[in-house]
Parts: C-alpha cells; structure tokens; sequence
C-alpha cells in the first residue's frame, strides 16, 4: 500500500530518473523497433532546387533484388500536407508527399523504393531514373520579392506567401517624426539547421484483421500527428489510427511537424499489408527537416533627449522556405511581432512582415521560435543606439525597462501580448553583479592598451511560453487548440498513473511531474507513473513544444489532483465520521484538526473508494480524473545575460570567457533540470552568434549538408555558464511557473554578439552579421582599418 511521505518535493534537485535507462542503452527508439515482415524504406530525392520533372522511371530498381516495390508521386493517392496556421490573404501552395510535376527544393522526395532490407531498398532508390528539366532559382527572401525572381508557382506572384503587420503605424510614424535621435540597424538572422542526437524516423504498420493504422515516429507531439495525418492526408477514421513517439532523442521544433515521409510510410505499409520502416541519415536531415530563423530584417529605433525609447519601426522579409510546413506562418508573425516591446516600455511600434517563399528546404519553428529573432533584432539595435548615444549599454537598458508589475494586472504592450508578470530591475542587476560588470570594464579598457581586445555583451530578454488560449488563437489562424489534457489514477494500493498529453524528448518529464503528483499527494516519487507519447492511451493531447509542458501540461496534471484530493477528502470525513472542513491534509494523509492521531492515510482512502464497502452514498467507486487545461494567457519568463569574450583581430578568433545568465522562469519544480536547460539552450544560442549557417547558393544548393560544413558548438569552446534566477511567479497557472526550455537560446545568441562587436569597437566596427566567423571579423576589422 502507497506510503505517506512528509519530503517535499516541488523545488528540489532530483536526478532525472529516466537517465539510467539512456546512459546505459536501454531507451526505446523508432529505429529499435522490430515488427515481423518488417521492411525498409529509401527516398529518392531531388538534387535540384528547381526543376520540372519530365519522367520517373522505377521499372529498375523494381526488378533489383530484394525490392518489394517502388512507387512515384502519381501511385501515392493521398492529400497534401496541410497547413496549420492561417493568415488574411495567405496563399498556401500545394505540398504533394512526393513531387509529381515539378520539384521546388534540393531533397525533395519524388519516389520511394522499398525493400527487404535498408540496404536493398537504398541500392534500389539509386537506379531510379528521373529527367528533370532544371528552372531557374531564388534563396534569398528579399530577391525573391524582386519583379522578375524566379516564381516558385504561377498562382502567387513574386512569392509572396503573406504580408502581415502589427502595431500602429501613425503613432510610430510621429514619434520618429518627432525623435531626439533615430538608430538604424539592417541585420540578417540567419538560417539555421536543427540537428538533434536521433534522426527523424518512422515505421507504420497497418493491420488488416482490425483496420488499424500504428505509426511510431519520432514526434514532439503524437496527438497532433495522428489528427493531421488520418483527417487531413490519408483519410482514414482518427479512431483507426494509433500514433507512438517513444523515446525521441531531442526535437528542438523540428518534430512538430508532419513530413512526407511519415505520409508515405503510412501509405505503403497499407499499400503491402506489411510494415514499413524509414530513418534519416543525417545528410537527408539536413536538406529535409524543417529549418530554423532566416530574416532578413530593417530596424530603427527613436529615442527622446533622455535616451528614452520613443519608438521602433521593422520590416522583416521571412524565409519560408519552398513549401508552409505545418505551423510556419505563425513563426514570424504572432510569433515574432508581439514580442518587439522586450522588457522595456516602447509608447509606439509598427512592425511589418513578408512570408516569402524560395528554393528552400520549408522553414518552422526552432529552439524558440520567432521569440529568437525579436530579442536578437531588439538587443542588437539597443546595443548600436548606446554607442551612438554614448550610453553605457546596461544603463540603457536599465533607464528603459517597463517598471515591476507582481500584483497580478498584466502589463499591456502595443503589440497585443499582455505580459503576466515582470520585475525586470533585480534580474539586470544580478546578471551585472554576478559578472562583476564595473571591474570587468575597468579589465577591458587595460586590455586595450595591452592590445588585447575584451569585450562585453549585455542583454535582457523575455519571452512567450505556454501559446494560449485556444479561442483568441483561432481567431488568428490557429488550426489547432492550445490546451493540454491530463489523466491521474489512483490505483487500489495507492500507487498513481498519470497520463499526460505532453510529450518529452529530452525535457525530464517523468522526473518533474513525478515530482509534482508526489508533492501534491505526499506519496514517494517511486509510487507515481508518468505516460505519454502513445495515442492509445492518453486519447487526447497537444505535445511539447514553446516550453509548455510544466504551465499547461503541468496545470493539467494539477487540477487533476484537485479533483482526486477532493473526492479523497469526501472518503476520509466519511471513516472518520468528521465534517469536510475539519479536515486536514499534510504528509499524505487526512487528520481531524486537533486530532492528529485520527487520521486516514492516502493508501487507506484510495483502497476504500475501489472497495466501495464504505464511501458516501451516491458516490461512484474509484479514484481516477480527467482535465483539459486551457490557459488564459502565455507565460513571460524574462531575465538578463551577461558574456565576456576575447577577439583576436588578426585571426578573427573568439574565445568566450565568461557568461552569466539570471532567468527568471517563476516558481520551479526542479532547478537542476531547469539549469540543465538553460546550459543547453545558451550553447545552441552561442552556436547561432559564432558558427552555425545553413547556407544555400544563390542557385538553391544546399552548401552546408554535412557536418563537416555544418559548425555545431563543442564542449570545449565553452566556458562554464554561471547561472542564477529570481523568482516572479505567474498568476496565469496554478502553479506558478513560467517556462524554462528556451531562455537560454532567446538570450545568448544577442549577448555574445554584443560581446564581439563590443570588443572591435575600437576598430569601428559597429556591426557583422551572424555567424560572427573569424574570417568575417578578419575582414570586417581589415575593412575597417581601411
């Protein structure tokens, strides 16, 4: 029988209990599953960026041996992959599985070749013979925009996917008219290429003697594939399709979305009555994952006399890639535009955005998503305005932030967020401490004089987390809802089973909500179960992603424990022959007040509801509930991050010395797991400023499809982080918590590029644009000393 416990769990470091199983390789991947008849899947993809296809031949590779079958665009009879997120005006062009007629970017599937074995299936997809007659191309967004660019379909002319705008355009206008001072910053944020530790995989296997479809894959959120795939592309009954995402070995974005591969997968193993599996190799991620950022964006800012901020003004031509994938409209529009306000207090901005579509592989969400490119566009400009201003840059910030507000009424922006909660002040302040800030100038200015070129890289940020509430999002386009859906059983002994609709890839979930439930309840963590990922049995869910889990998935869990704790409250007067309000809970068990020792424990109450001998009458037997969460409003976890960095200027070589990050994510169930985000999220944001770049040629070939081309950050090229937060709580969720996966990305990447233009400013150097690559600082510092 479940015992009570009087540990309290909620805030303390707990070493994530699902690591053993990885570190000692007994996780369960897509690519460990092995089904009877299993057979394998090889794409055959295309190696140009535009092209008509004027034949496929599969006759072949058919006849290969080991090949059980090939098939092109016009034997796969499903729809097109749809578009979950509308805009006014959008033209969405039609995503087939596999290209039929043309081909709009380097990689994509035109057919697949199946086989008894990978190595048969791959062998077989090479002899397939396709004629392409090759199109002229457009990469980049804004020369896509241009009169006479390449058009990538003939019903959306000069590519334009959408234009949206937020903000006032009038009040923004006067107040540049009226402006002390006005800083303009042209900045690219480059594309991106996600790059998680398990490619993307899949197997389906149809049943013919039930009717059901099971697909594994590795996504980020089961519920969501499952609605898309059987109601939207293959058009079958929800009911008769079950979709798995077991162990996912990271996601970062990158597997929200529904691919062709997953389609066509699907497709064939109904097709052949067998099962039929796919994974990446990693050069097929590179061309085939969603990508990540890519702006190209012009930004002013209008200042008083006072170094006050008056105003701020952007234009931004987004990438979207060659076709929507399947949230991409969201990324750089509701995404991106309402979080241009920062921390500080901006009276007018005016921010317009044009989707354009290009030669590309599909652009979505990445680590962040949108919240990225607002703070990099925001803290870079702050940053140019405080040298033109001759403003120390944290005294800037600090004369602009928007003053606390912790008493639960929101603070309202001019681009639509209401935040929930801020007190920016202590975080700046910390972060400045915790670096040592006045000595760490006083370092930077003999540094010079030794010829040594320190630099300093100041930012505050904030960001959105936990997208709600499901009704105002589908007034903006939304095409799904953005609640979360929990489940909490008790079992007869007293032992609990949560279902949870949130998905974890990586994010610890087993070990936070354990903790969580164990808190609540006052049971051992080893009594509570965590499951998900498995359509079958949680039926309804929204998965993880924008650092929703713990605020809207966790709240879930939450009221579900309110339910059981009241029904349990019910049981225990009823023993005890006490009112309900003489009851007390602590430690795992019910006591009358001021008789402690008259009492009901957790395990007591949960054998007595399944036995029903003696429970209330009228009430149902059991102890088991159900919640669908639906917050009222995002979270805005916020904070400041501090980087030191060395430039060499005769090599352009960086070295990152030091780097302070204070978040402020609210209440936190598990600060080690938090840390743990936060160490990862800063090295991926560094890896933005330094070295990643998903290049493409002006002719649509991807340059950078290996990762002998592909920079990822290394451990050693990274100091240790120090970290440290304050706590703001949000009155938007029971528990408090704001969000934590991905502070660290908003933030660093802005902080270390201020850092390095900070450390050439002796050589006038006052921009580069990202990555900040030794032989593009060599250059900018050779140009400047021209």
């Amino acid at each position: 029988m479940a015992t009570a416990t009087q540990e309290r769990l909620f805030g303390k470091s707990i070493k994530r209990r699902e690591d053993p199983r990885f570190i000692t390789g007994r996780g369960q991947y897509v690519d460990d599953v092995k089904l009877p008849g299993l057979t394998y899947a090889a794409f055959v993809r295309s190696p140009h960026s535009h092209a008509r296809i004027r034949s496929i031949n599969v006759a072949k590779a058919k006849g290969m041996p080991g090949v059980i079958a090939a098939y092109t665009g016009k034997d796969v009879p499903v729809g097109a992959l749809p578009c979950g997120w509308m805009l006014p005006g959008i033209k969405v062009p039609q995503r087939p599985a596999l290209a039929q007629d043309k081909v709009h970017y380097v990689g994509e599937p035109v057919a697949i070749v199946i086989g008894e074995n990978a190595y048969a299936a791959k062998d077989a997809a090479e002899a397939v013979q396709v004629e392409y007659q090759a199109l002229p191309a457009v990469s980049n967004p804004r020369k896509a925009h241009d009169r006479g660019a390449a058009l990538l379909f003939d019903d959306i002319p000069q590519n334009q996917c959408f234009y949206w705008t937020i903000g006032d355009k009038a009040s923004t206008d006067a107040a540049f008219t009226a402006a002390a001072k006005v800083v303009s910053q042209p900045l690219i944020n480059q594309r991106l290429i996600p790059n998680a530790l398990e490619p993307r995989a899949c197997l389906a296997s149809f049943s013919q003697a039930t009717g059901e479809l099971t697909l594994w894959v590795t996504s980020q959120n089961p519920h969501v594939h499952r609605l898309l795939m059987a109601a939207f592309i293959l058009g079958i009954p929800e009911t008769k399709m079950r979709v798995i995402a077991p162990d996912v070995g990271g996601g970062f974005g990158s597997k929200i979305f529904v691919y062709n591969e997953e389609v066509v997968v699907s497709w064939a193993s109904r097709t052949l009555a067998r099962p039929v599996k796919w994974t990446a190799e990693r050069r097929e991620s590179f061309m085939n994952d969603a990508h990540g950022r890519d702006h190209v964006t012009e930004a002013e800012m209008a200042f008083d006399r006072d170094g006050k901020i008056t105003g701020l003004r952007v234009k931004t031509h987004a990438n979207l890639g060659a076709y929507l994938s399947t949230f991409a409209p969201l990324i750089p529009s509701y995404l991106y535009g309402p979080l241009l306000s920062g921390v500080y207090k901006i009276p007018a901005i005016f921010c317009e955005v044009w989707g354009m579509l290009t030669n590309t592989a599909p652009v979505d969400a990445y680590r962040g998503a949108g919240r990225p490119e607002a703070t990099y566009l925001l803290e870079r400009i702050m940053d140019r305005a405080a040298r033109e201003l001759n403003v120390d840059p944290a005294e800037l910030r600090s004369r602009n932030l928007i003053p606390a507000f912790t008493d639960g009424t929101p603070y309202q922006t001019p681009v639509a967020f209401a935040y929930d909660s801020g007190n920016y002040g202590p975080a700046l302040k910390r972060a400045l401490e915790s670096a040592g800030y006045p000595q760490v100038r006083k370092e930077q200015e003999q540094a010079r004089k030794q010829g040594r070129y320190l630099g300093i890289g100041v930012t505050t940020y904030i960001e959105a987390c936990g997208p709600a509430p499901s009704a105002v999002a589908g007034s903006l386009g939304a095409g799904a809802g953005l609640w979360e859906s929990g489940q909490v059983r008790v079992h007869p002994a007293g032992a609990v089973t949560v279902f949870t609709g949130s998905h974890s890839h990586g994010q610890g979930h087993e070990t936070t909500f354990a903790q969580l439930v164990a808190d609540e309840l006052g049971i051992p963590m080893e009594q509570v179960e965590i499951v998900h990922g498995d359509t079958a049995q949680i039926p309804f869910g929204m998965g993880t992603y924008g650092s929703r889990s713990a605020c809207v998935g966790g709240s879930a869990i939450f009221r579900c424990l309110e339910k059981i704790k009241d029904k349990g409250r019910k049981i225990a007067a009823h023993l005890l022959e006490a009112g309900e309000q003489d009851l007390v809970f602590e430690d795992g068990k019910w006591s009358v007040k001021g008789s402690p020792g008259k009492a009901k424990t957790w395990g007591e109450v949960a054998l007595m509801a399944y036995l029903a001998h003696n429970i209330p009458q009228g009430m149902e037997p059991g102890l088991e509930a159900t919640s669908f969460y639906d917050p009222s409003n995002f979270t805005f976890p916020f904070g400041a991050h501090v980087a030191v960095v060395d430039v060499d200027p005769e090599t352009g070589t960086v070295k990152l010395l030091k780097y302070v990050a204070v978040d402020d994510v609210g209440r936190v169930i598990n600060p080690m797991i938090v840390d743990g985000m936060v160490h990862g999220g800063i090295a991926q944001g560094v890896g933005q400023a330094l070295w990643e770049h998903g290049v493409y040629g002006d002719d649509g070939q991807l340059l950078t499809a290996t990762m002998m081309d592909y920079a990822m950050p290394k451990a050693d090229q990274l100091p240790s982080f120090q970290t440290d937060r304050t706590v703001t709580p949000s009155p938007v969720n029971p528990l408090g918590v704001k969000g934590a996966g991905e502070t660290g990305t908003i933030a660093s990447t802005p902080t270390v590029a201020n850092a390095v233009i900070d450390a050439l400013a002796p050589f006038g150097v006052a921009h580069i644009d990202m990555p900040l690559t030794p032989e593009k600082i060599w250059r900018a510092v050779k140009a400047a000393k021209k």
